[in-house]
């Protein structure tokens, strides 16, 4: 007759206490946001008829690949989320929800993601999906945030990379156009996120994450945050530069790309700490308006471009 061994029967189990609202939280809602829009800026622009139902669909999946994406990110990260003020909250950290759970919860998402788009859509957006979550996942936040300075750079890469998924979507292919939309979303991610780090340095620093003010400090990162500014307005104005838009997104792209450039410019001059910590929110917060407006503007002209013959022929 067999002893068992108490102690490695759990006779307690564990009793999720997560709700839909902690699901949700792991898919990080805001940066689904951003994805949702900068991928329907894409898939307007895209050239050729889309059935509704498949860009819903397409849509769809690359905002849950987005989510899936987050999952993965905090289950890799509870423990420097729970170090962090700005991310104690998360719900791994709050207990909420376990990493094998988040983790389960995030690969599922991602599966179903990529392999709904390549089935019912077409396996060029599909693969491009998958990419997309496999270098959020393993490259950006395995490979390169807890290692490198440069980790937002290079990983700014998959938070650049809807607008060419949807475009594939569309089309099946890559063309330029979706290129010059990856192009700024990857020059904007510096500034943006530099800009956090300035003002969040010590959150870092709790956490052990190489963010460039704590590597290389605070003066060099500003110095980057003016440079990577000055680059990403002329990428932002290419799309008229080069003739694939009109002389009204040209004109708004500058106009945005001086307000980023003087915010910018602040950011550099002001290093007292009051005065940084202020120059540094304003230019984050105008960060954000700054992308929205832009593919704002982007989206109008567009859907203007497809009502102007309607409308000229009535």
């Amino acid at each position: 007759m067999s002893v068992l061994d108490q102690n490695a029967i759990d006779i307690n189990p564990r009793i999720s206490e997560a709700e839909v609202g902690d699901y949700l939280a792991l898919l990080k809602p805001r940066v689904m946001s951003l994805v949702i829009f900068t991928a329907l800026v894409g898939m307007a622009m895209a050239p050729g008829h889309f059935h509704p139902v498949l860009a819903i669909t397409s849509l769809l999946c690359i905002a849950v690949g987005a989510g899936a994406s987050g999952a993965l990110n905090m289950a890799l990260e509870g423990d420097i989320d729970a170090k962090m003020s700005r991310t104690a909250n998360r719900p791994i950290p709050r207990g909420r929800i376990t990493r094998p759970e988040a983790m389960a919860f995030g690969m599922t998402l991602a599966f179903f993601s990529v392999m709904t788009l390549g089935i019912l859509v077409n396996w060029i957006a599909g693969a491009l999906l998958a990419f997309t979550i496999f270098f959020y996942v393993v490259i950006y936040t395995m490979g390169l945030k807890r290692w490198t300075a440069q980790n937002i750079v290079i990983g700014g890469a998959a938070g650049a990379l809807p607008p060419v998924v949807a475009w594939a979507a569309v089309t099946g292919t890559v063309d330029v156009e979706p290129l010059l939309l990856f192009a700024i979303i990857f020059f904007w991610t510096p500034p943006h996120f530099w800009a956090l780090a300035l003002f969040r340095s010590d959150d870092y620093a709790r956490a052990g994450i190489p963010m460039l003010p704590n590597v290389a400090g605070p003066d060099a990162t500003r110095l980057q945050i003016l440079l990577y500014t000055i680059v990403l307005i002329a990428v932002a104005a290419a799309p008229w530069a080069l003739g694939y838009f009109d002389a009204v997104y040209g004109i708004v792209s500058l106009i945005l790309g001086a307000g980023m450039l003087v915010l910018a410019i602040n950011v550099y001059m002001r290093r007292e700490r009051s005065q940084s910590l202020r120059a540094t929110r304003k230019l984050f917060a105008f960060s954000i308006l700054y992308l929205f407006a832009l593919f704002a503007t982007l989206l109008a002209e567009v859907v203007y471009r497809a009502l102007a013959p309607m409308v000229g022929g009535a």
